[in-house]
This record gives structure tokens, sequence and C-alpha cells, in this order.
């Protein structure tokens, strides 16, 4: 069993490497293998260069700890509500997160003297508006959850704060500009592919501060997975332990949202397809697994998101989607099948 989980973390560094390239080969202008290499290495100085090291790249990395970041926020908040379709989306925490960025978006619209306008300063106004939003949204359902012992209720309650976060968001689009409007339904397209590397240096030392608090968290959530009772009989202090989760979904979320958007379903299908290859429910494998298989999964969608030829980019979401919703609807046929969906 150690030598076959060995040998998957390899096989998928692998892919990794192999999909991180072609994504910077991959594009409306294709560019040879080689010129990539070179450019890479900086050892040229020609237009492939001022594509790769300025458009490419920075998406190329932007999609790694994106993927990463959402798939692990999947992960997290399976364990946390002890339920296999718990996810960032379906609970409503992307939504929240949204409101935040809309609500920010607005009052910079209507009162610009009120922020910096400096692009750092709205980075920032940016990330910590989508936090706010995600963090609302999980304070809430975390209250629920801690009131309702039915899984059905607490996703029925994650749904309906989707609602109402939309219905905010719709009120906010009917009073906003329609530049402020366009660049708010382009952002919640979903895409990675306008991230710069100014938005960069402020994304990825907060999601890698993400990744980084999630793998010290193995123990607490294979240990809440297994249920309160049990949790507080190995010493494991549950309330520390959600407050913990909740904050890193929420600090890995609202960033990763406030950048390039909500990014759908990827954080229920990564997780089931990590539990079925490595076939183990220890988060000391789930969780770098997760993260791994999250980073090559966006990066193959991001790949088929750029049609060569084109100067347009599919929405990512789309493809997200069409890979998520077959994970949920098999998710509920098997759990259905074993009466274990719900527990």
């Amino acid at each position: 069993m150690k030598a076959r989980t060995t040998l998957l973390f390899i096989l998928i560094a692998v892919c990794i490497c192999l999909a991180f390239v072609l994504d910077i080969v991959w594009g409306a202008t294709s560019i040879p293998i080689g010129d990539v290499l070179k450019a890479l290495s900086g050892s040229t100085d020609t237009t492939y260069n001022y594509i790769v090291q300025n458009f490419r790249l920075p998406k190329a990395l932007a999609t790694l700890f994106v993927g990463a970041g959402v798939a692990i926020s999947g992960l997290q908040m399976q364990s946390l509500f002890r339920n296999p379709l718990a996810d960032t989306s379906i609970l409503g925490i992307n939504s929240g997160a949204g409101v935040g960025v809309a609500v920010y978006t607005m009052a910079y619209t209507l009162f610009p003297s009120l922020i910096i306008s400096s692009a750092v300063a709205s980075s920032w106004g940016i990330i910590v508006a989508a936090c706010l939003g995600s963090v609302g949204v999980l304070l809430v359902i975390s209250l629920v959850a801690s009131r309702l012992g039915d899984m059905i209720s607490i996703l029925i309650v994650g749904v309906m704060i989707g609602f109402l976060a939309s219905s905010v968001i719709s009120v906010l689009q009917f009073f906003s500009s329609e530049a402020t409007l366009k660049t708010y339904l382009l952002w919640s397209f979903g895409s990675v592919s306008g991230v710069t590397w100014r938005q960069l240096s402020l994304m990825l030392p907060i999601v890698g501060l993400g990744l980084g608090l999630s793998m010290l968290m193995p123990k607490q959530m294979n240990a809440l997975n297994l249920g309160e009772h049990y949790a507080r009989s190995v010493g494991t202090n549950v309330t520390l332990a959600r407050v913990a989760l909740v904050g890193i979904t929420s600090l890995v979320t609202g960033c990763i949202t406030a950048f390039v958007g909500p990014i759908a379903f990827l954080g229920i299908a990564v997780p089931h397809f990590v539990r079925t290859i490595f076939r183990t429910a220890d988060h000391h494998i789930l969780i770098p697994a997760t993260m791994l298989s999250g980073a090559l999964l966006l990066l193959i969608c991001d790949i088929f998101t750029q049609v060569p030829g084109y100067q347009f980019v599919l929405p990512i979401n789309a493809l997200t989607s069409l890979l998520g919703a077959p994970v949920v609807i098999w998710v509920i046929m098997r759990g259905r099948k074993n009466n274990q969906v719900f527990r």
C-alpha cells in the first residue's frame, strides 16, 4: 500500500509538470516547447519571451495555487460538516465572497474618494471584502450546524444563503454603472487568465499560508470525521479545530475568489477522486494528494479553456462544472444505495 501511494504521488507530480508546460505552450498563439523553455530560463529576448513571462507563466502559477486551494477547501468542508457533498460553492461560501467583492466594487464606484486608488490597495480591499463575505457565511453555516444534526437541513440552508447572496448581488448590479457591471460579470465567470505578477505577489503568500496551515490539520480532521465524542476522547479540541478549519477555508476561499472569481464544483470532485484512487480516508495522505490533484485538474481545465487561433478564453467554471456536477450525482446515487450520503 505504501509503495502504491508513493507511486501515485510521483505520477501526479509528473503529470503536473507536463500539464504546467502544456498550459504555457497552449493558447491563441502556439509557442514551441523549445522557445517556452528558453523563455523560462530567460535566455531569449523575443515576442515569445514577453508572452510567456508576462502572461502565461503567472497564469499557470495562479492555476496551480488556485486548484490546490479550492480542492483543499472542499476537503476541509467535508470534514468539518461530515458530509460528502459539503463544498464552498454548495454551502454558499463562494456566494458570500462574491457579495463582499460586489459591495466593495459598488462602494468603490460610489465613493472612490474613500478608498486609496492604488492597484495594491484595491487588491487588498478586494481580498478583505471577499474574506469577510466568506467568513460571514461560514459562521452562519457553523451556527446552523451546531443547532441542527440534520445534514440535509444544513445543505438547504447553504443553498438558501447562496440565493440570498445572489439577490443582494442583483440589487447592487442594478445600481452599478455599466463599466462596473461588466467588470463584475466577467469576474463572476471565473478565470485565471487575467492574473498579473502584482496580483500574484498578494495571492501566493496568502494562499500558500492557508495551504501550509492545512498541512498541520490531518490529525484533527481524522478525529472530526469520526464524530465529536471520539474527537474529544482522543484529546482533540473540537472548538479550536473547527475555528481553525473555518479560518483557513475563509482565508483561502476569499483570496482565490477575489482574484479569479468563484470556481465551482472542483472542491467536491477532487476529494472524492482522491479517496477513490488512493483508497484511504487518512488525511495525512488525503491533504497533500488533494492539493496536488486539485492543481493538476485545474491545469487541465485551463488548457481546455484556451482555443488555439482564437483571441478568447472560455470561462473556466464551465469546465469545472462539467467535471464536478457528474461527481455530485454519482456521490448521491452511491450514498443512497448505501444509505450514507447524509449521516
